[in-house]
């Protein structure tokens, strides 16, 4: 099957708001495709869990078009078990059942488990256990509702309950909250449903998933061609930092830049600090992770955040099969060692 892939695809770090353009003729692309003439691959591109969401298959195989349209309906069933914005959902329901042992479906069982790693590999630093301080901070609409205007004041801060509390019983499927505590599943929900439908796309060839910002690679594109991934400025989005080249894995951007509200004056954002309860208060505006998987790089964003620059750097930095970018408040950009390896060279 003959590879085309030749779009340099460019996060947007405002969340949801991504720009996309097949050609973008930011960087050469690998091979010497002629950017200009080659025709797009096929691709879908969609709203879900309150971003947008793209898939594309590198084949000139006019067949990868049907399951690509598919892939909407996909993220909607998911979205309809693990939103915390719909009372009727399986992820809601749970949350009311708090301190009972509830049965739950497949996709919910198998998120909470990748939830669970997630705070596992960052050492609770990234926990689902913050639904009710996100709800304090004024977080308890869709994000589209909170934009555009002061809210009443926020609540008092509230504990972030002890994600190790969570019982899993694999034997019947089963899941335990700890009394008062609530999940939410937005960041992994999101980035579990990109790696699943690049699992069920990767036999129509090499494919890329974004939702958000958060892009999973799934196949080896012909001759080791990379996806070219340009990475925009949070503060002055039509500007580059960077483009990447990237083979296989996941790239996953976090940032407090875009997902902002205003409660009784006072300006709040979506990433919950669990040590204090409240919007992280960090250095870094936006992380840019490269890893060999999109939950370990969505993780990873996370972390370096919650960190702050120098910590948050020295994490990544600890770790060998990872790679970042940071954007700082105050403008200034750190990279580490070895995101130079990712980096488009033309």
């Amino acid at each position: 099957m003959m590879d085309t892939s030749h779009a340099i695809v460019e996060i947007r770090l405002t969340d949801g708001l991504e720009s996309w353009a097949d050609g973008l003729a930011l960087a050469p692309a690998a091979g010497g495709l002629d950017l200009e003439s080659d025709p797009p691959n096929p691709h879908v591109a969609f709203r879900a869990m309150g971003c947008t969401v793209r898939a594309e298959v590198a084949s000139l195989d006019p067949r990868a078009q049907t399951p690509l349209e598919q892939v909407s309906a996909l993220f909607e069933t998911w979205e309809s078990s693990l939103t915390r914005f719909r009372p009727d959902s399986e992820l809601c329901r749970l949350n009311e059942r708090a301190g009972e042992t509830v049965a739950v479906s497949q996709v919910l069982w198998k998120v909470i488990q990748a939830s669970i790693r997630a705070a596992r590999i960052s050492d609770g630093l990234v926990t689902p256990m913050v639904l009710r301080a996100l709800q304090a901070a004024g977080y308890d609409r869709p994000f589209d509702e909170l934009r555009g205007e002061d809210h009443p004041p926020a609540r008092s801060t509230v504990s972030v309950a002890d994600w190790r509390e969570i019982v899993l019983n694999p034997a019947d499927r089963t899941v335990r909250l700890p009394l008062g505590g609530r999940l939410d599943l937005g960041g992994v929900g999101k980035g579990w449903a990109a790696e699943q439908a690049a699992d069920r796309l990767k036999s129509l060839g090499p494919v890329m998933v974004n939702a958000g910002g958060d892009i999973a690679f799934s196949g080896r594109r012909q001759g080791s061609r990379p996806w070219m991934i340009g990475v925009a400025d949070p503060r002055r989005p039509e500007r580059e930092l960077t483009t990447l080249a990237i083979r296989s894995g996941g790239v996953a951007t976090s940032g407090t830049d875009f997902r902002r509200w205003t409660t009784g004056g006072v300006e709040q954002h979506h990433l919950i600090d669990p040590r204090t309860g409240a919007p992280a208060e960090s250095d870094v505006l936006s992380a840019t992770v490269v890893a060999p998987s999109l939950m370990i790089a969505e993780v990873a964003a996370k972390v370096a955040i919650l960190l702050g620059s120098r910590d948050g750097l020295a994490w990544i930095e600890s770790q060998p099969d990872l790679a970042g970018l940071l954007v700082l408040v105050n403008g200034e950009t750190l990279e580490s060692r070895r995101l130079a390896q990712h980096v488009w060279r033309a």
